[in-house]
């Protein structure tokens, strides 16, 4: 049976976030939480208990060590004996960078992809975002498979990437390249919710914050 909600999760505060020369130093994948990052797993557990309260819920996870930190903390405050089952998901793990793109600042970095646009950018050494929206479709697919058990739990949580985490609200919704182009990436930590209506349909209760996309890039007709 379908879970009345889905909880998607960007992990906590990780050491790339504050220090990027910490990728000449260990390979993406093994950057841990900060404390920082704890308390916001910690957070973010609470925020779904006070929607779930004890009831059954089961979980899809990065095997990234942020992701998977993220996702041990939480369900400290979720409570373990809830939880029906524990999924490791390389489909959802972090878009892929060369390691000389991770040690760019966030200025250079946005300089890179700034006359192209994010979704359809190949990083050099990496992938696109739609590179990701392909794995993450596939990821959806299993997803929905799983939702035919008749012992799926209530509710389903995600602990994903910020590129990740858009992507799969992206392909759950159908929302466009331009619509995607305009969304700004979730913060540490933040918890994007979807919950099950009457329709037998998903609404994304959460706000996405947007900015304009700087890419100038617009489609017509005329072109």
């Amino acid at each position: 049976m379908k879970p009345k909600r889905i909880f998607i999760i960007r992990h906590g505060l990780s050491e790339g976030n504050v220090d990027k020369t910490i990728y000449s130093k260990k390979p993406d994948y093994a950057v841990n939480l900060t404390d920082k990052g704890v308390e916001q797993a910690l957070e973010a557990g609470q925020k779904i208990k006070d929607i779930i309260g004890f009831t059954d819920y089961g979980v899809y996870y990065s095997p990234y060590f942020r992701s998977r930190q993220t996702m041990e903390y939480a369900i400290k405050n979720l409570g373990t004996a809830f939880c029906k089952f524990q999924k490791e998901d390389p489909r959802i793990r972090e878009q892929e960078y060369s390691g000389k793109l991770r040690l760019l600042d966030e200025d250079t970095f946005e300089k890179e992809i700034s006359n192209y646009g994010k979704f359809f950018y190949r990083l050099d050494g990496g992938e696109s975002a739609a590179d990701g929206f392909d794995r993450v479709s596939d990821f959806i697919g299993t997803m929905h498979r799983d939702f035919k058990k008749t012992d799926f739990p209530e509710n389903c949580l995600i602990f994903g990437h910020g590129m990740i985490n858009r992507l799969l609200i992206m392909k759950f919704f159908h929302f466009t390249v331009e619509e995607f182009e305009t969304w700004k990436n979730p913060r540490n930590g933040e918890v994007y919710i979807m919950e099950l209506g009457i329709d037998n349909k998903y609404k994304l209760l959460s706000t996405i914050p947007k900015h304009e996309s700087p890419y100038g890039w617009k489609y017509s007709l005329n072109n």
